[in-house]
């Protein structure tokens, strides 16, 4: 197993000092299992539980550093301190005994327990044997069925850590699935991030709908649409290669949100109903915020007309236009869905998305970027127009003209809306 001494295990690691915690004092959960995987994380995420006083204890934490205090939980006595670079969350023990706590987690690679005063592992249900099979294994059917989100955790733990579901817990989770709709959606949604976050979450994903954890929630999915989100993925690695500028948008964060990349908007768009209006009901009732759903919802619509022929510099402008930073996503969906068909080769996939994708890239063409020559209130003044919604339609038709290459200056673009009043 992995050498501690350079691992989150080692107080000298940590952002405050081992002195302010009371001994006994335990670290838990997925930073100990992490270390003993010799898993490295750039931002620390701690979990302490310790026989009594913990909300004291993290406020006195907080205080000595003046670090952020979040009290997560006043009942069961959870408090946690937030510093630049490290979340630590200290829990008061359940039960009588630090044994008694850790049979009551999810999987016995969560339940492992290390005293940083004694350097002592705590081990009571063999999670170190399964570590080192590379098995997620439950630690009982009714702490599963206490908190159903464990369901789903399941899948994405075993995506994270490359660990298969040990048979009888998978047997478990499916005889439970039902109990998933019992938990708050916006819960679901943060394990469904997590799952679309990256390419190992694919077979989780699929799995988790097969097995009935995931399927309440995305009523309309099929097989196929699993098969999507590796489309998905390897369309994103051809557009890498291809156009890189696309690439590196596609793993951006859309706008408005913490954790939605544009490639996590392409892959949400597979799993939902293909009509937009019926894909908004399942994202609303999922809690998606509002920028979440108007960019899967606007994907949908447009990749279909990706590939439409010949399409007018009027209806280029108008694509551009409602596809804003949706560009790219719809690109990765286009290109998944030639996928699904065998169609992916580069040369065609070339010839069909080039013209569009050179316009969206270069800062400078006017289809795709419009550049305002003249003001809505330039064209009031200089017409004696009162402020009206025609006002807008003209400027619209300006940009159209000027993309169209028959206006260029601010004189052409009054004397055209004059004439388009006339």
């Amino acid at each position: 197993m992995h050498n501690l001494v350079s691992s989150t295990l080692a107080p000298e690691n940590w952002p405050f000092s081992l002195d302010l915690l009371p001994q006994p004092a335990y670290m838990v959960g997925g930073a100990v299992r992490d270390a003993l995987l010799g898993r490295s994380r750039e931002y620390l995420d701690l979990d302490f539980v310790i026989p009594t006083d913990a909300v004291k204890v993290a406020r006195a934490i907080a205080h000595h550093y003046q670090a952020g205090f979040v009290l997560l939980d006043p009942q069961r006595q959870i408090a946690r301190v937030v510093f630049p670079n490290a979340t630590v969350d200290i829990a008061q023990q359940e039960g009588a005994t630090l044994e008694t706590d850790l049979h009551r987690r999810d999987f016995t690679v969560n339940a492992i327990a290390y005293n940083p005063h004694t350097q002592e592992i705590i081990d009571p249900l063999q999670g170190l044997a399964d570590l080192e099979k590379r098995v997620l294994r439950m630690v009982s059917p009714k702490n599963l069925e206490d908190d159903p989100l464990r369901l789903l955790r399941g899948y994405r733990q075993s995506a994270q850590l490359g660990f298969t579901i040990e048979p009888n817990t998978q047997q478990t989770i499916r005889s439970l699935a039902s109990h998933i709709t019992t938990v708050a959606a916006e819960r679901v949604r943060v394990e469904i991030g997590y799952l679309l976050a990256s390419p190992q979450g694919n077979h989780a994903i699929a799995s988790a709908w097969l097995d009935g954890v995931l399927a309440p929630f995305f009523k309309n999915a099929t097989s196929e649409s699993f098969e999507k989100l590796t489309a998905v993925d390897k369309a994103a690695d051809y557009i890498a290669k291809n156009w890189q500028p696309l690439g590196i948008e596609l793993q951006e964060y859309i706008r408005d949100t913490i954790k939605t990349t544009r490639l996590g908007i392409a892959k949400l768009a597979c799993l939902v109903h293909q009509n937009p209006e019926a894909a908004e009901i399942e994202l609303t009732e999922l809690t998606y915020s509002r920028a979440e759903i108007q960019s899967v919802t606007t994907a949908l619509r447009l990749f279909p007309r990706l590939k439409t022929p010949d399409m007018s510099i009027r209806e280029q402008y108008f694509f551009f236009q409602e596809a804003g930073t949706v560009f790219s996503t719809a690109v990765a969906l286009a290109l998944a869905f030639d996928n699904l068909v065998g169609a992916i080769s580069g040369d065609k996939s070339l010839c069909v998305y080039a013209p569009l994708i050179g316009r969206y890239l270069n800062p400078d063409d006017l289809v795709a970027h419009p550049a305002q020559i003249v003001s809505g209130k330039e064209i009031i003044i200089a017409l004696n127009l009162s402020p009206s919604p025609l006002i807008g339609k003209i400027l619209t038709e300006i940009a159209i003209a000027q993309a169209e290459g028959t206006i260029s200056t601010q004189e052409e673009a009054i004397s055209f809306a004059s004439r388009a009043i006339a």
